[in-house]
């Protein structure tokens, strides 16, 4: 083994050049490794160039020049060709005159005769960032055939070939990945629809009549803005639009804009690049980005704070977005799905939320409606969450007794289809009592609901109130008196827990955003 340092030829330069311009734009080809070899060649010149790569305890051919095409499926075991173990033990070019050791490549090369030999070998490693990826080969017939080829030069080309077989290896992994994470992204939209309830449940008309407003809104791209109390589904309205379109495949990213400080909306929507604020240690891509392809769900869009409206109205308008400390516009292909119980129209007259970006959100809107607008519906739910109790709390069956159901159907609901999905678990716990496997009765005890939905309300009314227990009173419709039996015992529960909302909705039996509103519907002083 001998190591020399010689002139580099004059005409190596441009050979070098075009070498390193395929491993910047070329490297993703399938011939790319095949016209560096050709490049190589054409510097170092040779009856024939390898390169190989290292896997496990042998080298592979991944282009060559020069050796019979069967070369190009042998596997070269290093421990049996004593040159390549040779080449592979140091870091530097390598020169082997030692005619004792065989070489891999005798009778392989296409230009040589049957019965000749090698008669110049020389090889370098292709290392990265000290990573050994592989051999750089090359062989001549001609004894003297590398003596004016300079080391450096060899090294040079020797870097650029590994160069090019890291980055091909970065592509081909990246790309790997890539396919991975989109078939993982399938199977979570499928389970998440499957498992969240992206089916519209109900056989009333206006869930009948919802059903074709989404089907009808999931054949387009338009803009949907749906709209409606809290609780009522909005967001299974959502999924069933991106099930129902031709994005169904592609992800559905959900955004709470409720949740999203004034100090960050701007970074999660639209990413951000390193150094772009305190605390921006790395780019990162906002929720647009995430989307392109797929749909983007801004839920609760009411609350976004104005400064970041016409940011969002800028990207809905153009499909263009802009990451923080960027100067650079990015295309996205994003549909969007708003939902809101705001009303929106009247947020706009009070300027607290942008006209043109109203319109431009609501260009198919639906409404959903709420649950007692439904009422037919209720026992149809009922046995939903019934068995989503069963399977997420480890029970057996669970079942409603014929007075519990009828409670349910007489309650208001003014937390809608979300309240009625929260009352049914936590009845389905109560019933249980911690017996697992076993059939669990739900009954009207265990369901907690305000006094005006249990079966004995009239009882109760008839001996409740003097106002409206007096024989003398003016005859009031049944609904009028619930009504009023309702506010009587609103401000019974929280007189009774010294003015304190929070108690008295856990008195009552409601969540405490559900006792306001429903304080704020019948007129009951806060």
């Amino acid at each position: 083994m001998r190591s020399t340092t010689r002139r580099p030829l004059d005409n190596s330069i441009v050979p070098i050049l075009e070498i390193a311009a395929d491993l910047v734009g070329g490297t993703v080809a399938p011939d790319a490794y095949q016209r560096i070899v050709a490049g190589i060649r054409r510097v170092i010149p040779c009856d024939s160039i390898v390169m190989l790569r290292l896997q496990g305890d042998s080298l592979v051919p991944v282009a060559s020049e020069g050796l019979v095409p069967e070369a190009a499926s042998q596997r070269f075991v290093i421990a049996e060709h004593p040159r390549l173990a040779q080449i592979l033990r140091v870091r530097r070019p390598v020169r082997i005159d030692d005619e004792l050791l065989p070489d891999p490549f005798d009778g392989l090369i296409a230009a040589d005769q049957p019965l000749g030999r090698v008669h110049a070998c020389m090889g370098c490693t292709l290392v990265v960032n000290g990573e050994l990826l592989g051999v750089l080969a090359v062989d001549a017939l001609d004894p003297h055939a590398f003596d004016a080829i300079d080391d450096e030069l060899v090294a040079a080309v020797a870097g650029l070939a590994a160069a090019a077989m890291r980055a091909s290896d970065l592509i081909d992994q990246l790309g790997r990945e890539a396919a991975r994470a989109d078939r993982v992204a399938r199977d979570l939209v499928r389970d998440t629809t499957t498992r969240a309830g992206g089916e519209l449940l109900g056989q009333s008309t206006s869930i009948a009549e919802l059903r074709d407003e989404v089907s009808l809104a999931g054949r387009s791209d338009l803009a949907v803005l749906i709209t409606g109390e809290t609780g009522v589904g909005k967001e299974v309205v959502a999924r069933a639009i991106h099930a129902a379109s031709a994005r169904s495949d592609r992800p559905l990213i959900y955004v709470n804009c409720a949740a999203l400080p004034e100090s960050i909306a701007e970074s999660e929507l639209f990413g951000h690049v390193r150094g772009a604020f305190t605390g921006a240690t790395e780019h990162r891509a906002g929720k647009f980005e995430v989307a392109d392809g797929g749909s983007l769900f801004l839920d609760e869009n009411g609350e976004l704070p104005l400064s970041i409206q016409p940011k969002l109205l800028r990207a809905l308008q153009s499909g263009e977005i802009q990451r923080v400390g960027s100067d650079k516009l990015l295309r996205v292909d994003v549909r969007i799905i708003a939902a809101t119980n705001r009303d929106l129209p009247v947020e706009v007259a009070l300027g607290r939320f942008r006209a043109d970006l109203f319109h431009r959100l609501s260009v198919y809107p639906i409404r959903v409606p709420a649950l007692r607008d439904h009422r037919d519906d209720i026992s149809l739910l009922a046995g939903f969450f019934l068995d989503e109790a069963r399977m997420r709390l480890g029970l057996g069956r669970v079942r409603l007794t014929a007075t519990a159901r009828e409670a349910l159907e007489r309650c208001d609901w003014p937390g809608n289809v979300r309240e009625l999905q929260h009352t049914i678990l936590r009845a389905a716990l109560r019933a249980s009592g911690g017996r697992r496997r076993e059939l669990v009765v739900i009954d009207v005890p265990h369901l907690g609901l305000p006094p005006a939905a249990l079966p004995e309300v009239l009882p109760v009314v008839a001996s409740a109130p003097d106002d409206l227990a007096d024989a003398h009173h003016p005859r009031l419709l049944l609904t009028d008196a619930v009504e009023q039996l309702k506010r009587r015992w609103i401000l019974l529960a929280v007189d009774e827990a010294h003015g304190n909302w929070a108690e008295a909705a856990r008195m009552l039996g409601l969540d405490r955003g559900n006792l306001h509103r429903l304080a704020h519907r019948l007129g009951v002083a806060r």
